[in-house]
């Protein structure tokens, strides 16, 4: 492979600017982040604390391997929304390492709420459990919630991918042969009652964890049966009468050691086999990348500078170098695993959907995992694009990544924005994993175009109407709208929502997408298979 050469100077002024402008927009991305990660109030903490125990990050950490990464994912989920009230939606999930293999992890977090599910907290739930099933990741529960947050249950309980959906998915892991163990190490009320009685173990804590389909409240209700929760779903209950519980836990520390030892005797999948070569660090410091992100999204940028500082030995075999050189596209390694990238550099114009497609076809026929760096305008408007055929070629490129027998992986570096999101992986394509960093931003298309669009709507119906175009009103519109854009297009906008898995630090992208890499290989690849290429 050819070692890639950067045309950057990471001392000039310009460099050196560029880089201030992106570390304000990253520290305000750290500080957020740490608030979101301290979990519910002060007064929710010390509560927590003081029944002996652990708040859900430490728990993670006693769970997984020591020195091993855990990758957090959607931390900000329900940022800017609820007035702040669901930090990361009240539950953590990521893919942390048990006795060596990849696991998805999903915690409540009893701090926020009481561990209570909002509509992102779901949407966040069930997204861990989507990972799990195509990677075939065991899953691990480490339950403490009070169930559907009530004041929000018109908007998580009867659809299809409400709170039922967790459930369903337990069940179709579950049949496919994925572990899932469960740890109760607090509530587990009423439907979230299904998640230990639907897993293979399950681990419940002493005179903490408690299991019932109805509490103490509804059952004096309906019954008048008057009775503690203890006596009606405890540790001692279940795992001495009922039989709903496995394992009996002194404390949270015993009953995580409980669900290690499970892990011993589970057995490891057949994994799909790469040529994983011998690691190279990139021959560009990493750090670079925050003097390169795009801040000014109408600035140029290579994208082979990313790349660079990303990739083994920053070496890359280039794919059709000189044809279509919007799209850059090649094959490199991360961490020893082969990957092909594609990456943006300007508009998708036909020549690039088509050189985009016969690349991914290259990448599913070699069973070699595909990266996408978006940083895309969309495609080409225009008369003369319209007749070659625009439409029907980037169906084809769109047509690849759907039928993609491959894992792909997308990181958002800078733009994302209309049909270029679907022709790059975007989230509705689902890719294994999908990235933001702190400046990208994402939506149908940027805000002046949007802007210019809506205006000139606006006056041609006042000239439609033989009305004078009123000038000042026009000037407003266009203001409300670009502040709208602002607003609903950056990263925090998107990951609140959970468009993304999450915001993350340009210089992690590398370890980020080998974890997310070698979790694939848990599932072996399908041969290929594709429908309809309109020609």
């Amino acid at each position: 492979m050819q070692k890639l050469v950067s045309a950057i100077d990471t001392t000039s002024p310009e460099f050196k600017e560029k880089k201030e402008k992106f570390l304000k927009i990253f520290q305000e991305y750290k500080e957020i982040l740490r608030q979101v990660q301290q979990g519910g109030s002060e007064a929710a903490l010390k509560k927590h604390i003081s029944r002996g125990k652990l708040l859900a990050r430490k728990r993670i950490n006693l769970l997984v391997d020591p020195d091993t990464p855990f990758l957090e994912l959607s931390s900000m989920a329900a940022y800017g929304q609820y007035d702040n009230q669901f930090p990361a939606a009240g539950i953590v999930t990521g893919i942390g390492v048990i006795h060596g293999r990849e696991t998805m992890i999903v915690a409540n977090d009893a701090t926020v709420k009481g561990g209570t599910y909002i509509a992102e907290t779901i949407k966040k739930h069930i997204r861990a459990q989507e990972i799990a099933m195509q990677n075939r990741l065991p899953c691990v529960y480490l339950v403490d919630s009070g169930g559907i947050f009530l004041p929000e249950q018109a908007r998580v309980f009867p659809d299809k991918f409400d709170f039922g959906r967790i459930f369903y998915n337990q069940a179709r892991l579950s049949a496919e042969g994925i572990a899932q163990i469960s740890i109760v190490m607090g509530s587990c009320t009423a439907g979230g009652a299904y998640v230990p009685a639907m897993s293979d173990e399950n681990i419940i804590v002493k005179k903490q964890g408690t299991i019932f389909i109805g509490g103490p409240p509804l059952v004096k209700t309906a019954t008048g049966e008057e009775v503690t929760a203890e006596e009606l779903g405890g540790a001692d209950i279940h795992t001495s009468i009922s039989g709903v519980s496995d394992h009996f836990a002194g404390n949270d520390e015993h009953s995580l050691q409980i669900c290690r030892s499970i892990f011993e005797s589970i057995p490891f999948p057949d994994r799909q086999k790469l040529d994983i070569g011998v690691i190279e660090e990139p021959d560009y410091d990493p750090e670079e990348l925050y003097g390169i992100a795009p801040v000014d999204l109408k600035q140029p940028l290579d994208s082979r500078e990313i790349i660079m500082r990303i990739v083994d030995g920053s070496k890359f075999h280039e794919f059709k170098t000189r044809y279509a050189p919007t799209l850059v596209t090649g094959f490199a390694r991360i961490l020893g695993f082969p990957v092909g990238i594609l990456a943006n550099n300007g508009v998708l114009f036909s020549e690039t959907a088509l050189k985009g497609t016969h690349f991914i076809e290259l990448c599913i026929h070699r069973k070699t995992p595909i990266i996408f760096l978006q940083n895309i305008t969309g495609f080409i408007v225009g008369k003369q694009y319209e007749r070659q055929g625009i439409a029907r070629d980037g169906a084809k490129l769109v047509h690849a990544v759907a039928n993609a027998t491959v894992p792909i992986f997308s990181v958002i570096f800078g733009g994302s924005f209309g049909a270029g999101n679907y022709a790059m992986a975007g989230r509705a394509y689902e890719p294994r994993l999908l990235f933001m960093w702190p400046n990208a931003r994402i939506s149908v298309m940027g805000g002046d175009q949007a802007a210019d669009v809506l205006v000139t709507i606006k006056k041609d119906q006042y000239i439609a109407s033989k009305k004078e175009v009123p000038d000042e009103e026009l000037v407003q519109l266009k203001k409300s709208i670009l502040k709208k854009y602002d607003f609903e297009s950056s990263a925090y906008y998107s990951t609140s929502r959970l468009w993304d898995d999450g915001i993350i630090d340009p210089v992690d992208t590398r370890k980020i997408l080998a974890l997310g890499i070698s979790m694939s290989l848990n599932r072996k690849f399908s041969d290929p298979k594709f429908g309809v290429f309109r020609m």
